[in-house]
Formats: C-alpha cells, sequence, structure tokens
C-alpha cells in the first residue's frame, strides 16, 4: 500500500460462512489516511444476491467508515464451495462539506478526466463453525436412574417368587413320593399349573433382564 491511495480497504476478502437459506452478512473497513474528503461507491457483479450497505458515502479526512454486505438466502450449495462473486469499490477526492446526496456517477468515470481509484475484492466462502449438540446430565443411554432401580426392584421380586414355587414343588413330589409307596396305582408327576407358572415367569424375568 502506498500513501496515494485515497482509501484503504480491509480487508479484502468477503468471508460468507456459507450456510443454505439464510442471509449471511460480511463488513469491511473504508480508512482515509489523507486530508481530502473522499467519496466511494461499491458496485458488484451480482447485485440481485447481494445487498451493500451503503453503497456510496464519503469517508472523512483522517476517518474511516464500515460497509456491510449482506448475501441473500441460497438455496443450492456452490460447486466445491468456490464463488466468483467480485465487488469493485471505486474513490474519488470530492470538495469539502460535500455529503452523500452530492454523490452521482459523474465523479466516478474516468473518461470525464477524473482521478478514480479502484480496488476489487473477492467473495470466499468458508464452513460455518460447528455447534456443540446439548447433551443432558445425569443420562445414560436414555435411562433415567429411578427407571433403573425400579427394573433391579422388580427382577429381585421375581426371583424370590420364581424361588418360593420350585420350592413348594420339591415340597409336593416330596408328597407324591409318600403317596407312591403307599398306593402304587397312585400315577406321580408334576401339576401342570406350576410348570406352566415358572416357565411364564422364567420368559418374563429374561424379557425384563435384556430390557434394563
Amino acid at each position: 500500500m502506498t500513501s496515494e491511495e485515497l482509501l484503504i480497504i480491509d480487508p479484502l476478502d468477503l468471508q460468507f460462512p456459507f450456510e443454505l437459506k439464510k442471509s449471511i452478512s460480511s463488513s469491511f473497513e473504508l480508512i482515509n489516511k489523507t486530508d481530502n474528503h473522499v467519496a466511494f461507491k461499491v458496485k458488484t457483479t451480482n447485485p440481485r444476491k447481494y445487498t451493500v450497505r451503503p453503497n456510496s458515502g464519503i469517508v472523512l479526512p483522517q476517518s474511516r467508515s464500515n460497509v456491510t454486505v449482506t448475501m441473500q438466502p441460497q438455496t443450492e450449495l456452490p460447486p466445491d464451495m468456490q464463488c466468483k462473486d467480485k465487488f469493485l469499490v471505486q474513490s474519488v477526492i470530492t470538495n469539502p462539506g460535500s455529503t452523500p446526496k452530492d454523490i452521482n456517477p459523474d465523479m466516478f468515470n474516468k473518461s470525464g478526466g477524473n482521478h478514480v481509484e479502484e480496488c476489487k475484492l473477492k467473495v470466499v466462502y468458508v464452513s460455518p463453525p460447528r455447534k456443540p449438540s446439548p447433551v443432558p446430565e445425569d443420562s445414560e443411554e436414555g435411562t433415567s436412574p429411578g427407571a433403573s432401580e425400579t427394573a433391579r426392584e422388580l427382577i429381585l421380586r421375581l426371583m424370590q417368587e420364581r424361588d418360593s414355587i420350585i420350592q413348594q414343588n420339591a415340597k409336593l413330589n416330596r408328597e407324591l413320593e409318600l403317596l407312591r409307596h403307599g398306593r402304587q396305582e397312585h400315577r406321580t408327576g408334576v401339576p401342570l399349573s406350576y410348570i406352566l407358572v415358572v416357565g411364564l415367569l422364567g420368559i418374563l424375568l429374561g424379557y425384563i433382564v435384556r430390557n434394563f
């Protein structure tokens, strides 16, 4: 950069954290280190895609001005996240006391003998910052401590009932053995109802252990 520049532009790349269906803004500064009043105008190769505020104005001597560029919401990802859009900032010395209303296209017409400086800015797409996923505290694979405690109590109660039924069944078997000795014609066997109860409890116990 030389001292002859009317305006220093920072930065020269407009970075947009690209996201679909969202308006995205980027800004740059126009810095006037001269003792002149400098008028500026911002142009773009794709005016339907961007809005520029302000797109023209006057930077006072030894001061600076901020320009914001907003990209309209996009519905498609650009190929390889590359963008060919460009911006052009034109600047020219104007009379002291001039206002933005005094700016007109003829001021930036080089063929009229005006000294017009130009600076090109390019658009750069960058990946948006990742948002951390909120993780609920005191949770383990979606099961609350209260639910786990209830499951353990249910399993313990079912095991106790199963053991009680097994003990009753063994007692009945002993009684049947005594009856067999007393009456040979009496058939031995285990009551079907108890067998069914034991089997159903075993199936229920296995299901609860797998799910809790």
